[in-house]
């Protein structure tokens, strides 16, 4: 599974995406996790299967669903209590269950 998480400049979500990485390969999943800018998004949108957009960003929630409509990506906004607390392995299931 490919996700995407998204906030202004893609450096907020990074140490996130460390700790999503670590929980995958713990529980043995398959998972390419990367942060990225919302500008450079639109770059990577056909490869991916999940976006999940920072809630400090969550303006975007529209604009970016909009882009990914055509790929059929599920889009959502990270649950906040869970992106302040840096909580890997509830950022993955929220992933997990969005692809669902």
């Amino acid at each position: 599974m490919k996700i995407a998480l998204v906030c202004s400049a893609g450096m907020s979500t990074s140490m996130l995406v460390q700790k999503m990485r670590q929980v995958a390969k713990d529980k043995g999943l398959e998972a390419n996790i990367d942060a990225y800018a919302e500008t450079d998004l639109t770059k990577h949108m056909e490869d991916l299967d999940v976006i999940l957009i920072g809630p400090q960003v969550r303006y975007l929630k529209a604009q970016i669903t909009k882009k990914a409509e055509p790929f059929g990506t599920p889009v959502d906004i990270i649950d906040q209590m869970a992106y302040g607390t840096m909580d890997g392995e509830k950022v993955l299931g929220q992933a997990e269950e969005l692809k669902k």
